[in-house]
């Protein structure tokens, strides 16, 4: 059974699952669902779950930790920590059946300060919210969508060379990012100028990551 659109203004949870265990894990709340197309925002404040390597990569700007994070992926060694978003508002935009989704960074005022294209695994729908998984690869785009510069190459390299990415997966990615350069190329898709499909949403209460995920995930402060 297919699941139902989220309500606006609900949380949801997009989570990186890997082999049936959580491997990032962040609510949001819901600005706009068609069975489609979902859209969401997360705001300073809120509580997620990351590996502690990204974490401690983020706290004490340890390049290495964060390159250790895909040997425990590969290795299925990782364990997970709690994070904290902080600095800016993130509008994000889910495409069913898309190897990636659109995120408009905002400063808490509205300021825009860039584009990002993640790409992922085409998202499931659960009870909770999505299921996908980070591959690594990203594309940073000006606030004006004048130019853009791709980001964490290195990492998706290292990725496919301990197999965590395989060909077929490999393949797919390339045409994706064919084809969100063309989307950007030709302001189609999540680029169509819409300023306000991409606004800073109202303040709210924050979202929180439901006891089953917690619990699930064995989170520790780190």
């Amino acid at each position: 059974m297919t699941a139902r659109p989220f309500a606006a203004g609900s949380t949801a949870v997009r989570r990186d699952v890997v082999d049936g265990r959580i491997w990032t894990a962040m609510p949001y709340t819901v600005l706009a669902d068609d069975g489609t197309t979902l859209t969401m925002t997360a705001r300073p404040g809120t509580e997620s779950l990351a590996p502690a390597s990204w974490t401690a990569s983020q706290r004490n700007d340890d390049v290495a930790a964060r390159k250790r994070g895909i040997d425990d992926l590969a290795t299925g060694s990782w364990q997970l920590d709690r994070w904290v978003w902080r600095d800016t508002v993130v509008v994000s935009r889910f495409t069913a059946g898309e190897l990636y989704s659109v995120h408009r960074f905002l400063s808490p005022e509205g300021r825009p300060l860039r584009w990002y294209v993640n790409f992922e695994l085409p998202y499931r729908r659960t009870a909770i919210g999505i299921d996908t998984f980070d591959l690594f690869l990203d594309l940073v785009i000006t606030p004006d969508l004048s130019s853009h510069s791709w980001k964490d190459e290195d990492e998706y390299a290292e990725a496919r060379r301990l197999g965590v990415i395989d060909r077929v997966t490999h393949r797919q990615v390339e045409l994706a990012r064919e084809r969100a350069l063309a989307q950007l190329g030709d302001r189609t898709g999540p680029f169509v100028p819409d300023p306000e499909a991409w606004a800073l949403p109202p303040a709210g209460e924050l979202p929180v990551l439901p006891d089953t995920v917690l619990s699930t995930a064995a989170a520790r402060w780190g």
